[in-house]
């Protein structure tokens, strides 16, 4: 991609040496001059580099300045004077001019000046993405009363040392939550280290929690730092907690009361600090009954609890995080902004989502990708019931019971969606018994929360 850049002068001259000395170097050059016309070019066109008069008719080069930075604020733009001085300088450094260069130009200084722009221009952008994309990383979305309840938590955890247990089933957001409360916290500049217990074979736990000496087991070839030496004075994220092993669970009780550890196959205490996050889509408190998981750990761990409830739960945020989702992913992927049928968003909104937000996401992405039209409809997409569910078009079956048991459960699908899995609730709307809804739940194998 070609660089381009901006000439701004008055005098035509200067414009034309300038503009033939950067077209040789391969620069695309505007010319401009005056500042309305250099305002304008900035709007319509991109430009890379500003290279600005500062003494022209109408606007002077320091008002352009202003204007160029409200419209495009990482904007390198290089002042050009024949009427220098400190005060100017100073004043447009202040301004947010990235160099300052006197007349009569020196060319070499005038190119040197230019490829630093650009390339400190760029850098500048850059960071100002990658700053967006970490927000949207942590970025919390919905309007459900749930939501605004944890985004309080959020709020009050965070400045704290506290340490936070997250519960709630698999693609709910509880990484996201871990990751918001690091980034309001004291610890945000410091190190956000995740563990997923879960995907660690039970042996090399404690080795990747606190790592280990050369020689502590077969294939120990050198000395390993753990996840709890990484996140020293940053915060540690156990996720799926209620998949570690008990015997690391005795450890990481210790590093929590004493807040030191010992490496495997180590005497030395090395200390650490270090907040700790940790999540789970299993009752904790149910395993603690069956023997797979501390109660001592668990009163640490549980010093303020969080539940992110599913996504079928919360079915008012549908709409929000589905058009969320789409205006982010058609933004990475390029694609001309789409919307969502009021049919397909009905859809949504009865459909169970097993794989909650996250599969709502995917499913989003699926048919950004898929569909050819601005608005995506229902034949842009496969019926999003699964196997257990109501897959089958009611409609294409031949035998009347087949077609009304059919109807029957994707009609107490959608009212317990609508009534957000509350089953005494969608009786009452229904007009029913309770005891009858749950005995139609139970025969069409609907899940729900009691």
């Amino acid at each position: 991609m070609s660089r381009r850049v901006l000439i701004v002068d008055d005098e035509k001259s200067i414009r034309d040496s300038l503009k033939k000395l950067l077209s040789y170097e391969d620069y695309r050059v505007f010319t401009a001059p005056e500042g309305n016309a250099a305002i304008k070019t900035v709007r319509t066109e991109r430009v890379d580099l500003v290279l600005l008069d500062i003494k022209m008719p109408g606007m002077d080069g320091i008002e352009v300045l202003e204007e160029l930075k409200k419209i495009e604020p990482h904007l390198p733009v290089i002042i050009i004077s024949g009427h220098g001085n400190i005060e100017t300088a100073v004043k447009a450094t202040k301004l947010g001019a990235y160099d300052f260069i006197e007349k009569p130009i020196d060319l070499d200084r005038v190119l040197l000046a230019v490829r630093n722009g650009i390339r400190q221009g760029r850098l500048a952008r850059q960071n100002v993405r990658l700053k967006k994309k970490m927000e949207d990383r942590t970025r919390i979305i919905g309007e459900h009363p749930s939501i605004e309840k944890i985004m309080e938590i959020i709020r009050q955890v965070a400045p704290t040392s506290a340490r936070v247990l997250i519960t709630g089933e698999n693609g709910t957001g509880k990484e996201l939550v871990a990751r918001k409360i690091h980034e309001l916290s004291d610890r945000a500049q410091e190190s956000f280290i995740e563990v997923n217990c879960a995907a660690i074979p039970e042996e090399l736990i404690e080795s990747e929690l606190f790592g280990h000496e050369k020689g502590a087991f077969t294939g120990a070839t050198g000395q390993r730092i753990g996840k709890f030496e990484l996140a020293d004075e940053g915060t540690l994220f156990l996720d799926e907690v209620g998949d570690m092993s008990l015997s690391a669970q005795a450890k990481v009780l210790r590093v929590l009361q004493e807040s030191v550890l010992e490496r495997v196959g180590g005497s030395r205490q090395i200390s650490v600090d270090v907040r700790v996050i940790a999540a789970s889509n299993k009752n904790l408190e149910e395993e603690i009954e069956k023997g797979r998981f501390r109660k001592d750990l668990f009163f640490r761990l549980n010093v303020v609890p969080v539940e992110v409830i599913p996504l079928r739960e919360r079915v008012s945020d549908i709409p929000v995080l589905a058009s969320y989702f789409l205006s982010r992913i058609t933004g990475e992927l390029g694609l001309e902004e789409k919307t969502i049928s009021a049919p397909l968003m009905e859809e949504m909104k009865s459909y169970h989502w097993p794989g909650n937000v996250r599969e709502l996401r995917n499913v989003i992405e699926r048919i950004c990708i898929l569909s050819r039209d601005d608005e995506i409809g229902l034949s842009d997409i496969p019926s999003l019931e699964g196997p257990d569910q109501v897959g089958e078009d009611p409609f294409r079956v031949d035998d009347y019971n087949q077609f009304k048991e059919l109807v029957e459960k994707k009609f107490f699908m959608r009212k317990l969606r609508e009534n957000e899995g509350n089953v005494s609730k969608t009786a009452r709307k229904l007009g029913m018994q309770r005891s009858n809804l749950y005995n139609k739940l139970n025969k069409y194998e609907i899940d729900y929360r009691g």
